[in-house]
């Protein structure tokens, strides 16, 4: 009897680990088609190996100087860190990125005591991605638009030094989300 017990448990171990593998196996083989998937939820086609970003240009209303370079920079350090593709700067890239900083724009959020409270900064991006690779697809246009809020207290130059990595990184992540991601 104790026999036939250890026989049936090696039995449905030996069961239940092929499932495990098979589950395993169906889920690669999903997974190996023809795009390339990241732990950070890009997806890019697997022909895709190089990336250019060009400098993002500030063509809003106000003009805070530092905001392009910076936002250009933080993009393509996020895009090469977190996805295969090779920076380059020339016009041979498997994708092209180019766009301007669209909006630049200071209001009132907040009222208190009929007293301005609070200000917001809003802050547009719009962006154009050339898949070189793929000639005949469309270029694809983005826009990014994120809200700040900030003590009415301050003057838009204090605001901006306060607020300038929240907006680069909030800019940077929701650009790099729209750009390589289909969630």
């Amino acid at each position: 009897m104790l026999v036939r017990q250890r026989i049936h448990c090696t039995s449905l171990n030996s069961l239940r680990i092929t499932r495990i593998f098979l589950l395993v196996l169906f889920v690669m083989s999903l997974l190996s088609g023809c795009k390339v998937y990241t732990f950070t939820g890009a997806n890019i086609p697997a022909e895709i190996k190089t990336v250019r970003v060009q400098f993002i240009e500030n063509k809003a209303r106000y003009n805070n100087p530092q905001l392009s370079p910076q936002l250009t920079d933080k993009l393509r350090q996020k895009i090469v860190s977190q996805t295969k593709l090779t920076q380059v700067n020339n016009e041979n890239a498997d994708y092209d990125i180019s766009g301007y900083i669209s909006q630049y724009d200071v209001t009132t959020s907040g009222i208190s005591s009929q007293q301005v409270s609070t200000n917001r900064l809003t802050v547009a991006v719009s962006l154009t991605l050339v898949n070189r690779k793929s000639p005949g697809i469309e270029p694809r246009n983005i826009s990014a638009s994120r809200s700040f809020d900030f003590s009415a207290s301050l003057t838009l130059p204090q605001a901006e030094q306060q607020l300038n990595d929240e907006i680069i990184r909030n800019l940077a992540d929701e650009i790099f989300n729209q750009l390589f991601s289909d969630w």
